[in-house]
């Protein structure tokens, strides 16, 4: 397992020091990262945190996956490492939204 968590189901008023707040009770966090709509700003709803260690961030996991959090039930996994695009169109539409 990785160090580097996928967050979905995330309240669009959730901000990264909440994210950080949240994961911070269960080990070092190292980084943290809204994802935004380019166009709005706005937030897509997910994001990732990355944890001091694979053991804290299984732990983290563990203890918040399904957890409430600004009133949304929490979904937290292990990040996919993004595979490397080719050209052409489509800009990653269709692909799992965990990928970092």
């Amino acid at each position: 397992m990785g160090n580097r968590l996928y967050i979905g189901n995330l309240a669009f008023q959730t901000t990264e020091d909440t994210l950080r707040d949240a994961f911070a009770r269960h080990g070092q966090v190292v980084e943290v990262k809204l994802v935004s709509d380019r166009e709005t700003g706005r937030s897509r709803g997910f994001g990732f945190v990355s944890m001091g260690s694979d053991d804290e961030a299984r732990k983290a996991m563990t203890a918040l996956d399904g957890s409430m959090l600004d009133g949304r039930s929490l979904r937290v996994n292990e990040a996919e490492e993004r595979s490397q695009r080719g050209g052409g169109g489509g800009g990653g539409r269709g692909r799992s939204d965990n990928r970092w």
